[in-house]
């Protein structure tokens, strides 16, 4: 029996039956390669890649190509969104050799786990410039043969040159006037035509930098801010990204008019995007999501698969994006394109958080409940007696550990469900996982793989966004939410530590930092915060508050505001009798009993 067919991961199922000896990501293959003296192919990759199932096919399932594979590598399958502190570190390794990065990403290494050489997609026969596949295998194995310790040599440079990556340092406190420059740099790089930033393509919908530009006073300090944010939503909202059909956004598109997408749609873009157009006032466009969200990747378990993939049959053809181009009754004649269904923590984390601020807005119970199933999926199903994994599928958990942006995210989730129910138990949680996620007031990791920790393969920094916000970019986002209610100065004072050490390198890149800005624009003003209490979430006070701006904004009933002061949640303390109650930093007005006050 193959070793993948029982995975928690449809990627690595769907390699279970080809003629490649593959090993899962783990200590026995390094082992493997060890007691048999020879390098290790780690080949990573996901099950939405559409150039991974064209090499899949081309190459992996090629009997003559296998048996070169098996005879001179121990083979490891990796699953990118699975094991994503193992798809960091490799490409780190990999930037050594080759700047054309992506996936499938193939890389060579001795059995200690250092790179020697590194590609993406190769042929099965020399085509445009790029050799054979089998080619690049028998070089590789001749070079292990007669020239090793040439390899040997370059596997630990780029080894050592990676350890010395400079660590986060103490930092300056940052300022209004450093978050303002950080945003105008942003703004010089917009495309005016088309929206998004750079005149070129591929170009990618970068949510967290939409959210940085549309945050609660970031235009004020950097006017137009706003301007560029909602400008690049209707452009990408009105564009072949945007599935008009079924909702949900692509993954990127290839041209600067966001035309010819890449086709397979995420979890973690759609969520982020959701939160980026209620931040723009644009209901519509977040609930199209929603219902993607609903319709697509929803679980049995109530959890959200992580993706649908961009690589569909039609008419008995393999086509990346053909049921994409279709009509609605063209869909309906062809089979959906594939889902990759299982459950990632922080990923789902960022789908309640979403889904729970669009209920809050929106008033739409639909919305809250699907956040809160996914909640319950997650919290029964991905914590398991040796702690958080990343993720599930069916009734398999993973074996990869959660990782600090899992947990990070998740409780930013968990945050914003309090917020919407009034139900302080998912605020404890989320203080539980953020106080797991610290020491004092310093960020601490998660350990991190075990089997990376196990060879020495130098961690990758925390530098800043991918696919997700930055895991402490979403930790600090956590805390200072927590600090809005009232848990603690500690909070805050943990949201100021991540900022000031990664404010260099976020001032460096803004367009890859954009997490570490939003909180750092909610770091260098006064919190708005915002307090209804009331017997129902349909009293008039209640409504008017959905639409008005604050840092956190809580609708509970006299008992709930109790409990959140029983919780230690200073923000309501004293704050039981019904009114809305607005407050800046802790200093509340006089309380409002009537929609009439509202000013």
């Amino acid at each position: 029996m193959s070793r993948l067919a029982g995975a928690a991961s449809p990627y690595l199922r769907s390699h279970a039956d080809q003629p490649v000896n593959w090993y899962p990501w783990g200590e026995d293959a390094f082992a493997a390669a060890r007691d048999r003296d020879v390098p290790v192919l780690i080949s990573i990759g996901y099950s939405t890649c559409h150039w991974c199932h064209v090499m899949a096919r081309e190459s992996f399932a090629d009997t003559a190509t296998a048996e070169i594979l098996n005879a001179n590598f121990v083979a490891i399958k990796v699953d990118r969104e699975e094991h994503p502190d193992v798809d960091a570190a490799f490409m780190a390794q990999a930037s050594a050799f080759t700047s054309n990065l992506g996936w499938p990403l193939n890389v060579f290494t001795l059995p200690n786990g250092s790179a020697f050489f590194a590609g993406t997609y190769w042929p099965p026969q020399p085509r445009a410039g790029m050799p054979a596949f089998a080619d690049v295998l028998l070089a590789i194995a001749n070079a292990w043969r007669d020239r090793r310790e040439s390899l040997e040599e370059t596997g630990d440079a780029v080894r050592a040159a990676l350890t010395r990556l400079a660590q986060p340092t103490a930092g300056d406190e940052v300022t209004a006037a450093d978050v303002a420059a950080a945003a105008r740099a942003i703004i010089a790089h917009e495309d005016a035509e088309y929206g998004g930033f750079g005149t070129t393509g591929p170009k990618f919908p970068i949510a967290t930098v939409l959210g940085f530009l549309l945050a609660p006073g970031v235009d004020d300090l950097a006017p137009g801010s706003r301007d560029v944010g909602t400008f690049t939503l209707r452009s990408m909202r009105a564009s072949e990204l945007f599935d008009a059909v079924d909702g949900g956004f692509f993954r990127y598109a290839t041209e600067r008019d966001w035309s010819v997408p890449h086709y397979e749609r995420m979890l973690v873009d759609n969520a982020q995007l959701m939160d980026v157009a209620l931040a723009a006032d644009d209901v519509a466009t977040a609930e199209h999501i929603a219902a993607f969200l609903r319709d697509v990747l929803l679980q049995p378990s109530g959890g959200f698969g992580a993706a649908q993939d961009a690589e569909s049959i039609i008419d008995g053809v393999a086509s990346e994006g053909g049921y994409y181009r279709l009509p609605i009754d063209g869909r309906a004649e062809q089979s959906a394109p594939r889902v990759d269904e299982k459950v990632i923590t922080g990923w789902n984390g960022l789908a309640m958080a979403a889904l729970a601020r669009l209920a809050q807005r929106t008033g739409n119970t639909e919305w809250l409940d699907l956040a809160q199933d996914a909640a319950v999926a997650v919290m029964q199903q991905n914590r398991t007696e040796r702690g958080w994994v990343r993720a599930s599928l069916d009734d398999i958990t993973s074996r990869a550990g959660a990782t600090t942006a899992d947990l990070a995210q998740l409780a930013g989730g968990l945050l914003a469900l309090a917020l919407a129910t009034g139900s302080v138990a998912y605020a404890t949680a989320a203080r539980d996982l953020v106080d797991e996620l610290r020491d004092g007031t310093a960020p601490r990791d998660v350990p991190g793989d075990p089997v990376l920790r196990e060879l020495g393969v130098p961690p990758t920094p925390d530098s800043g966004d991918g696919d997700e916000p930055s895991a402490h970019a979403a930790l600090a986002h956590a805390a200072l939410t927590l600090a809005n209610l009232g848990a603690g100065s500690e909070y805050r004072e943990l949201a100021e530590t991540v900022v000031r050490q990664r404010w260099a390198r976020a001032a460096a890149s803004p367009l890859a930092s954009g997490s570490t800005l939003s909180v750092a624009a909610a770091l260098v003003r006064p919190a708005a915060q915002l307090l209804v209490v009331a017997p129902n979430p349909e009293v008039p006070l209640a409504q008017a508050a959905r639409a008005l701006p604050a840092d956190a904004t809580a609708i509970v009933t006299p008992q709930q505001a109790q409990a959140f002061t029983d919780a230690g949640f200073a923000l309501f303390a004293g704050k039981t009798a019904p009114a809305l109650y607005r407050c800046e930093n802790f200093t509340c007005a006089l309380p409002i009993t009537d929609v009439s006050q509202l000013g």
